[in-house]
């Protein structure tokens, strides 16, 4: 059996990648809002899972989507993944720094982002050096990112992002400070009864303070995948 995960339109090995597919990437990449043009930047794509759910949701239409990442076993990974898939022509890894690699962008020329950032700014880090690289901040500060964002965005550009409650509620403070206001928010439980765990984030370029629609998405309900989790995500998970 091939190592990885097995969706119904591809798979992915995500060996020797620091973070596994993970049902975060899934909600991510099924969530956010798909590029009018078909041309999209993700950055740290680590085993390419979310440029590849992407490709799938814009197909048939013609696509052109870069794969931004900094570790080379990762970016070798999603290389193969995307080679392996029905949208090869349409996919390409960069290995490279996303600092490094927007400073030979031109400014202002992307129209959507998607991005599963590191997200532990503090805490004991896995002892796993490529794990702890795609989960922490050390090498990619939420700042930094949203530098690299603000600067890539055209002036009606989206980037959409996914990150624990308490992060995620940082980011969106700090991504002001950029240019960059919260338009779509989606607040994810376990279960109804547990507290917020993720937030699935869409900013956008402007100056002034949008009145933000709020979405809440429970993942279970009843030990099961709840009705609306299963409509998210029916395109891609293999039993659903």
């Amino acid at each position: 059996m091939a190592k990885g995960f097995t969706f119904k339109q591809f798979h992915v090995n995500d060996g020797g990648c620091g973070m596994a597919v993970s049902t975060d990437g899934v909600l991510l990449g099924a969530w956010a809002t798909l590029p009018k043009q078909g041309k999209l930047i993700d950055i740290g794509t680590g085993s390419g899972l979310l440029a590849l759910m992407m490709a799938q949701r814009i197909a048939p239409a013609p696509c052109s989507i870069t794969a931004v990442e900094l570790d080379n076993s990762a970016a070798d990974a999603a290389a193969k993944n995307f080679s392996n898939s029905p949208w090869a022509s349409s996919l390409h890894c960069v290995k490279q720094d996303i600092q490094q690699w927007t400073h030979t962008q031109p400014k202002n020329n992307i129209e959507n982002i998607i991005c599963n950032p590191p997200y532990f700014n503090f805490g004991l880090q896995a002892d796993n050096q490529t794990r702890a690289t795609a989960r922490h901040t050390d090498t990619l500060t939420h700042d930094a990112l949203l530098q690299s964002i603000a600067y890539l965005l055209t002036p009606k550009g989206i980037v959409s992002l996914i990150l624990p409650e308490y992060e995620g509620r940082k980011l969106i403070q700090a991504a002001e400070k950029y240019g960059l206001q919260c338009q779509r928010l989606c607040e994810v439980k376990s279960t109804e009864r547990k507290p917020v765990s993720r937030l699935l984030i869409e900013l956008t370029p402007c100056t002034v303070k949008l009145d933000t629609p709020k979405e809440t998405l429970c993942i279970h309900n009843s030990g099961q995948y709840s009705a609306q989790f299963v409509t998210l995500t029916r395109d891609f998970y293999l039993k659903l």
